[in-house]
């Protein structure tokens, strides 16, 4: 009649990821998805260890979502040029990649797509403390140009 707790509990997680969504910066937005995809990748390298097939093709079809309807899918190539193109690149190869492992059963294609989206990762949140950083820095008031100007003296 009620449901059962879990998917109470499931129900919640989902009403805050949402509004996490909604109220999340463009930069933060893209965080969350680097956060889902290294979420699903990790869990598939744990369903793979221990023989769940059917767990671990959902939770690699994820990450492969993620980063194809994501990250990749985010990418401006007009304003970013070649570097979006590059990243364009490496998404088409993580998403390769998660694949074969998927065919195959390669922990260790997992494990360098993980390594792969943890480096941009790191480089992304290091961009959002530049950003946060300069965004919190202090107003300072420009210097009074009377006080800089030659003066004029009669003689």
């Amino acid at each position: 009649m009620f449901g059962s707790p879990k998917s109470g509990a499931s129900a919640y997680a989902n009403v805050g990821m949402e509004t996490g969504v909604a109220s999340a910066s463009p930069h933060k937005l893209i965080v969350m998805l680097f956060d889902g995809a290294l979420m699903a990748v990790t869990a598939a390298v744990q369903q793979m260890k221990a023989g769940d097939i059917p767990a671990k093709g959902k939770s690699i079809s994820k990450a492969i979502s993620i980063i194809d309807n994501g990250l990749r899918a985010s990418l401006d190539k007009t304003v970013g040029g070649s570097i979006a193109g590059s990243l364009d690149a490496l998404y088409e190869y993580m998403s390769n990649r998660l694949l074969i492992a998927n065919l195959k059963n390669q922990p260790e294609t997992l494990q360098e797509v993980h390594g792969l989206l943890m480096d941009l990762k790191t480089a992304w949140d290091a961009i959002g403390q530049q950003a946060d950083a300069l965004q919190n820095a202090p107003l300072v008031a420009p210097p009074d140009p009377a006080t800089y100007a030659p003066t004029l003296m009669k003689a």
